[in-house]
């Protein structure tokens, strides 16, 4: 991928996705240290989340009108500052309301940087003639950078609430998506992504076809699979008194699925997607289910960093299909609503499993997680192999890959 890229790409797409990461997860922390409910933070964490999720799709979608730098920039900065505004808000106990309203901001103005990365350096690849399996070894890589992302986020919070408090990691996911924001809009390869045909004599766009949408519906499932098992994390943590590790359990559970994530790309080309999906779902539904009867820290931080290692498989596998599925000309946008499709189902879960767990305990959020592993493995069975000749290269003129 460096051959593709150069060596700054990969740095600044990186820790330009940090911040996603730890304001998504850190959101239930920090709010439900400050207003002292777990049930509040996860209401504002699903707020977050859905901002995310609205915007997304419209945010990759102008990026494919009007080209990843301008939009990738604007965002950057706004998002910042409504990080900033938030993480005060949080610190200052403001009413639930107003920190609702700050948490969509915050997760409106996200800038995207992850999917719109992989859309970067599949039309960087596609643009040099690429065959498939450099396409998915470059999808796997981007995946593990996902990985490490959700790895670093929750941890940061972690360290942050042990070192002092959560706040201090907002503070450097504003930073970081300032800078590394805009060093990544303004990086070259933005050029490489092809815009969308528009105007009188243009073609009209391409349709998604109907596999891209049964993906969706499975990483919905997965997205809820992840947002329960991320407030029975910090459930369980709470109820066994060790609240403050909550983050560090959640990034153990991360570190084995980035280093699965990484060995994805090993995988022989004969392993189809189709055929990988269904193993990955299926695991994650018989590997989630030892967390329901999980009593113990030790037994926690071992069940967890098991279950990791399905989950990179599951999210690399379903952004090929969706990558190998949707028009081209229409890359980022169907790459930013895979990842708001994920992000929907873990918002909506992070405040119906926090309550639940909050009222019932943390194993009746685990067991909504395993509930959904299950569906998305029944989603999986409906998907179909994709393949290239929806999409005609010929109706594609990307631009000149960068240096």
């Amino acid at each position: 991928m460096i051959g593709l890229t150069g060596a700054l790409l990969p740095a600044v797409s990186f820790l330009g996705r940090l911040p996603t990461a730890t304001i998504q997860m850190g959101s239930v922390l920090l709010v439900a240290e400050t207003s002292g409910s777990l049930g509040t933070g996860g209401a504002v964490g699903c707020a977050l989340a859905l901002g995310q999720v609205a915007m997304g799709p419209c945010l990759g979608r102008l990026a494919d009108r009007r080209g990843q730098r301008p939009v990738v920039l604007l965002f950057a900065l706004v998002n910042a500052l409504a990080i900033t505004v938030f993480t005060l808000a949080a610190l200052s106990g403001l009413p639930t309301g107003a920190l609702i309203a700050l948490g969509v901001l915050a997760g409106a103005t996200q800038p995207g940087i992850g999917p719109l990365a992989r859309s970067r350096i599949v039309a960087l690849a596609r643009g040099r003639g690429a065959d498939d399996r450099l396409v998915d070894t470059a999808l796997s890589l981007e995946g593990t950078m996902d990985e490490l992302s959700f790895v670093l986020g929750p941890a940061l919070v972690g360290i942050a609430a042990v070192a002092g408090h959560p706040a201090y990691a907002f503070a450097l996911a504003a930073l970081l998506v300032a800078g590394c924001g805009t060093a990544f809009a303004l990086h070259p390869s933005a050029r490489a992504v092809p815009l969308a045909l528009r105007g009188t004599g243009a073609r009209p766009r391409r349709r998604m076809p109907p596999s891209v949408h049964v993906v969706r519906a499975g990483l919905v499932f997965l997205g809820v699979l992840l947002g329960a098992c991320g407030a029975g994390i910090t459930a369980l943590t709470q109820e066994l008194g060790h609240a403050g590790q909550a983050g560090l359990v959640y990034a153990a559970m991360g570190v084995m699925s980035a280093v699965v994530g990484l060995s994805m790309a090993a995988l022989p080309a004969r392993f189809g997607l189709r055929l990988r999906w269904r193993i990955a779902t299926a695991a994650a539904a018989v590997l989630s289910l030892p967390l329901i009867w999980t009593g113990s820290m030790t037994a926690l931080y071992l069940v967890v960093t098991v279950f990791g290692a399905i989950y990179a498989p599951n999210l690399i596998t379903g952004f090929g299909l969706t990558e190998r599925a949707v028009p081209k000309d229409r890359l980022s946008e169907g790459m930013t609503f895979a990842v708001s499709a994920f992000v929907g189902g873990q918002a909506v879960t992070l405040a119906v499993a926090g309550r639940l767990a909050e009222a019932y305990g943390a194993h009746v959020a685990f067991a909504l997680g395993s509930a959904a592993a299950v569906c998305a493995f029944l989603v999986s069975l409906a998907v179909r192999e994709p393949s290239g000749a929806d999409v005609p290269e010929k109706d594609l003129k990307p631009a000149a890959a960068a240096p």
